[in-house]
């Protein structure tokens, strides 16, 4: 590589960065799979086995496909709408329902090889796996169990990934991630009566991938992202008055851990012909893990509200996504891709709650590549989401953990939603 080529890789992964930083605070959707714009065209199908860099993502031996050095930024916009409808069992019906809560998010994402010699790769990312962000009217009927929430985080990744031979390559990485969360939930039946809970942190996990290529027509991919404890300290703030001061509340500093999830990629891309490659993928995301996270103050003491424990009963299921698609070699500089896919929430009728109304969705995207000049290439991706209309019933009778027995505020409603998800993606390789 030339010397000014390894600057204009530093400087493309420096680009990344930088965007991330300035970008990522608007993420949204509690996983965020929008980390590939070439990915997308085809709903993901095949993305765990390679065809870009951004691959790496689900699986860092991807890499050992890029000859050379180069770069890759990918933007996408995420445009939701989730309208909640309140129904008979509400305590606070009266309040009403209220229109699209989901703000639209930009989510960016980054990503650097660098080939070392025949057989040794370097690479980064930088990818905002997790958000959240959602707004509610004050006053509506299921205040109390959603005002808004705002959760971000970073994923820095360095990765290596070694070629043992043309059919099979391994690679792994390091994932640093800096997580913030800022929730907002009524208390009682008075308007503007709000307890905020807001923290961050810092926290480690770890990728690991292989890639197996039995044919030059047969590419095999398997990718796995470590679930991450993510350990946040912060605050909790209420409204004055003595039911929310000692010894009945105890606000001011807190600690918390939330387990998010390890995911398992298998990816495959099968080239029938020159022109047409079938791609596949199984995912697997051990939404099991979450749990109830349960809010401590720094003497591991549990933190109160009006003498009730403060914790964030998620108690998911884990969730599955498979998707299947086609891409046309249109000409040697052009690709056309299409894909669906269907992923099984992991948020049931048991557990929703308005701040994550999430349920089964299903992917219908379309996308394109060309190369505008040797080594250059931009992607384009578009994707409708549907979402099965969802139902929330936090009652006494309901079972679902986020009914608080000593404060029985009962909500009762549905939830409409869509998504759609366009992206651009710039891609750059040293020839």
């Amino acid at each position: 590589m030339t010397r000014s080529s390894k600057r204009a890789l530093r400087s493309g992964i420096a680009i990344a960065l930088v965007l991330g930083a300035i970008t990522s605070a608007h993420a949204g959707g509690f996983a965020i799979r929008e980390q590939s714009t070439y990915g997308q065209g085809a709903s993901y199908a095949g993305v765990a086995a390679g065809g870009s860099l951004s691959s790496m993502f689900w699986n860092p031996a991807t890499m050992t496909q890029m000859p050379g050095a180069g770069f890759e930024l990918s933007a996408s916009g995420i445009l939701p709408h989730a309208a909640n409808t309140p129904a008979a069992g509400s305590t606070l019906a009266g309040f009403g329902g209220t229109g699209n809560v989901i703000d639209d998010v930009f989510v960016p994402s980054g990503y650097g090889s660098w080939q070392l010699d025949p057989q040794f790769w370097l690479g980064l990312s930088l990818n905002v796996p997790f958000g959240l962000s959602v707004n509610f009217p004050d006053p509506w009927a299921g205040r109390n169990y959603g005002e808004s929430s705002n959760l971000r985080s970073y994923d820095i990744e360095p990765t290596v990934a070694f070629k043992l031979n043309d059919m099979l390559s391994f690679g792994a990485g390091v994932q640093v991630q800096h997580a913030s969360a800022h929730i907002r939930r009524g208390i009682g039946v008075t308007p503007g009566v709000i307890g905020t809970l807001e923290g961050s942190g810092w926290s480690v996990g770890y990728t690991v991938g292989v890639t197996f290529t039995p044919s030059p027509n047969a590419e095999v991919g398997l990718g796995w992202r470590s679930g991450i404890d993510q350990h946040i300290d912060g605050t909790l703030t209420l409204p004055p008055g003595a039911l929310f001061s000692p010894p009945f509340s105890t606000p001011g500093a807190l600690k918390a851990t939330i387990d998010l999830p390890d995911i398992v990629s298998l990816g495959v891309r099968l080239h029938f012909t020159p022109k047409w490659t079938v791609l596949e993928t199984i995912e697997f995301s051990h939404w099991g893990r979450i749990d109830t996270a349960r809010i401590l103050q720094p003497s591991g003491s549990p933190t109160l509200v009006g003498t009730t424990p403060v914790t964030l009963p998620f108690q998911y299921t884990d969730g599955w996504f498979y998707s299947a698609g086609v891409e046309y070699q249109l000409s040697p500089a052009t690709a056309l891709r299409t894909g669906v896919g269907f992923e099984r929430s992991p948020v049931t009728d048991r557990v929703r709650m308005p701040l994550v109304p999430d349920s089964d969705r299903l992917f219908a995207s379309l996308g394109a590549s060309t190369e505008l000049a040797e080594g250059l290439r931009v992607d384009f991706a578009y994707s409708h989401v549907f979402l099965d209309d969802s139902h929330i019933n936090i009652t006494a009778a309901s079972g679902n953990p986020w009914f608080n027995p000593l404060s029985p505020i009962a909500y009762v409603g549905n939830v409409s939603s869509h998504i759609d998800l366009i992206s651009l993606a710039l891609a750059y390789r040293f020839r």
